[in-house]
């Protein structure tokens, strides 16, 4: 699975230095992954994916998905992320509805009609 520079990319350049294949382009200023090149860094010294590793931004090279619903899910959990700071906001949101809803269910069972 290759890399994709994002609309993140701040047009620092240097991904350009550290990508040991020379996969990344730069075509009427912006930057792309040669996916035919790209080798996720595979073989390499290198543990991880220095576009990623090397982009300041955090965001603007991402791992590109196989499929539609890995994308779909990859993103959905990145934005989450950045609206909540948690990855445990499902959690914490069942807890909270689960908190409201026994506190009026105790209320309404206290009230017994006459």
């Amino acid at each position: 699975m290759a890399y994709k520079i994002t609309s993140q990319c701040i047009s620092c350049k240097l991904c350009l230095s550290v990508c040991p294949t020379g996969a990344i382009k730069v075509v009427d200023g912006n930057h792309w992954i040669d996916s035919e090149l790209c080798t996720n860094c595979d073989g390499s010294i290198h543990t991880v994916p220095q576009c990623k590793a090397g982009c300041p931004t955090a965001d603007g090279c991402v791992k590109q998905p196989s499929d539609y619903w890995e994308g779909w899910f990859a993103n959905y959990n990145r934005v989450l992320a950045k609206l909540t700071n948690k990855q445990d906001y499902w959690e914490n949101w069942r807890n909270t509805y689960s908190q409201k809803f026994s506190e009026k269910l105790q209320k309404h069972q206290g009230q017994v009609p006459a």
